[in-house]
């Protein structure tokens, strides 16, 4: 982590004027289409959760906005984040699982798997509250969705933690498409940027070979 210099920043007005709204978070819902992505894990033997969650991670990483975090008024840039994101226990309650940011898929893949195993050992609600180098994911494999609304903790919503959430993919025209849902502080990232975000995840899904 290292303090990012507003100053030479192209975005340094926009970053002056959100910083100061209520409720600075602007989200946006869109289809994904994930018939190779769910194909190729099939094929490959990859946990279709865990493959949403390596490239969206990834693609987050190559964009510099996502990677920034705003501390006690300050703004701080770091390597790289990794991905928390709910899971579902045994008995429909929930809890959260970390995720490490790997090189590829198949690592993430081999690497979720074990976080998952052990949590399903010893459950704990862990919120990791004062990790955040991260975005927060959760997934709704129960249900499409067209819009979605979060819970709110101002203290913590301050560091500009993007949000993503990955629904139930159906059939559509041929194809698998799955809602998801990204909200993001426009103080740190403007629609460019979530526009650029989905393009790179899309191209990272239909990559997969």
């Amino acid at each position: 982590m290292k303090e990012f210099d507003i100053n030479s920043w192209n975005r340094k007005s926009q970053f002056d004027f959100f910083k100061t709204y209520d409720d600075p978070y602007f989200n946006l819902t869109t289809e994904l289409n994930v018939t190779n992505l769910y194909d190729q894990c099939k094929k490959k033997n990859l946990s279709f959760f865990l493959a949403c969650l390596h490239f969206a991670v990834e693609s987050a990483n190559e964009i510099l906005e996502f990677r920034l975090r705003i501390i006690d008024d300050k703004l701080f840039e770091f390597e790289h984040i990794d991905i928390g994101s709910t899971v579902l226990n045994k008995d429909n309650s929930f809890s959260f699982c970390y995720f490490e940011k790997k090189n590829n898929v198949f690592a993430f893949d081999l690497s979720g798997k074990d976080v998952l195993k052990k949590h399903a050992e010893q459950i704990d609600f862990d919120s990791n509250k004062d990790n955040i180098n991260l975005i927060y994911a959760s997934s709704l494999p129960w249900t499409t969705f067209t819009s979605i609304k979060h819970a709110r903790s101002i203290e913590r919503e301050k560091s500009g933690i993007p949000k993503f959430v990955f629904g139930k993919f159906y059939d559509k025209n041929n194809s698998k498409v799955m809602p998801f849902s990204i909200e993001v502080h426009h103080a740190l990232i403007d629609g460019y940027h979530v526009a650029k975000f989905l393009d790179i995840f899309q191209k990272k899904m239909n990559d997969l070979k």
